[in-house]
C-alpha cells in the first residue's frame, strides 16, 4: 500500500455527528489516509443498522479501524462513559475532533402561540452546535487523548450573518461558535491544539433539507458560485485532510472559506 496513504497510522478521529454529511465523508477520507475513526451519532434502529455496515465496509477497505457508536453526544454521561471506555488505551492518539453536529430548532422569531422560537430553542440549539465543541475539547484534554500536535475543527455556515429563513437559532448557534473558535484557538494552544472553522458553501446534506425553503437556497447559492454548482461533502472533507497535515500546523483561529468562492458574492 502507498506509504501516503497511511500517513495518519496510529491516529484517531473523533468524529461527532458522522452517519452522513460532512461527518461522513471525512470519515471516509480520512481513512482513505490511514487514520482510525470514532463516530458518534443518533440514528432509528433500521438507519443504525445501514451506517454500521457501511462503516464495517470503509474499515475493510482501507484496512483501519472504524467504530460506531450509536449514542447522544449531547448527553454529559455518555460523553463521560465514551471517553472512559474510548480512551484507556488510546492516551495521546487523538489526531481530530471533528463538530459536526447539526441538531436545531428551525422556527421562526414570531408566529402563532407554540410555533415561534423560544429562549429554551435557541439554548438547547447553541449547545448542540457551538458550545458542545468546548465540553469534548476539554474532557478529552483532561483525558491525555489528544497527541501532542491535534487539531479541533466545527462548521459554520454563511448563515451565521445572514438572514435564512427559519434559521434564526441555528445562526445564533453559529455566530457563538465563531466567538467560541477565537478563544479556544487562543487558550488550547498551549496544550498543542489548533482550533479551526470551515465555511462551507450550501451542500445538499440531509440538515439542509430541513431548511424551511431550501429550494430557495440551492438555487441561490447555484448562481452565485463561480463554478455553478454546489459545495459537496467530499470538497469539505478534503478540506478537514489537509488541515490535520503536518503542513498546516500554523493555521489555528481560522474561518476557512470552502465554497469555491460562492462566498465572494
Amino acid at each position: 500500500m502507498d506509504k501516503a496513504i497511511k500517513e495518519f497510522s496510529g491516529n484517531w478521529a473523533v468524529i461527532l455527528g458522522g452517519s452522513s454529511g460532512f461527518g461522513f465523508a471525512t470519515a471516509e477520507k480520512l481513512a482513505r489516509h490511514g487514520m482510525n475513526v470514532a463516530v458518534l451519532y443518533r440514528e432509528i434502529a433500521n438507519a443504525d443498522k445501514a451506517v454500521k455496515q457501511r462503516f464495517l465496509e470503509i474499515a475493510a477497505e482501507h484496512g483501519v479501524n472504524v467504530l460506531p457508536f450509536n449514542i447522544n453526544a449531547l448527553d454529559e454521561n455518555a460523553r463521560k462513559t465514551f471517553i472512559t471506555d474510548f480512551i484507556s488505551n488510546k492516551k495521546h492518539q487523538v489526531k481530530l475532533l471533528l463538530h459536526s453536529i447539526a441538531r436545531g430548532n428551525l422556527k421562526p422569531l414570531a408566529a402563532d402561540e407554540g410555533a415561534a422560537l423560544t429562549v429554551d430553542d435557541i439554548q438547547l440549539t447553541t449547545y448542540a452546535m457551538a458550545t458542545s465543541i468546548l465540553d469534548w475539547a476539554r474532557d478529552l484534554l483532561a483525558a491525555d487523548a489528544f497527541c501532542p500536535d491535534a487539531r479541533v475543527i466545527g462548521l459554520t455556515s454563511e448563515g451565521s450573518h445572514k438572514y435564512w429563513e427559519g434559521y434564526a437559532a441555528v445562526s445564533v448557534a453559529k455566530a457563538s461558535l465563531e466567538s467560541l473558535n477565537t478563544y479556544m484557538a487562543v487558550e488550547l494552544a498551549p496544550f498543542g491544539l489548533k482550533t479551526n472553522l470551515i465555511q462551507a458553501g450550501v451542500t445538499a446534506t440531509p440538515s439542509l433539507q430541513r431548511i424551511p425553503d431550501s429550494d430557495r437556497l440551492i438555487a441561490g447559492a447555484t448562481q452565485r458560485n463561480p463554478f455553478k454548482r454546489l459545495t459537496k461533502p467530499e470538497d469539505v472533507a478534503n478540506v478537514i485532510y489537509l488541515l490535520c497535515t503536518p503542513e498546516a500546523a500554523w493555521i489555528n483561529g481560522a474561518v476557512i472559506h470552502v465554497d469555491g468562492g460562492e462566498h465572494c458574492r
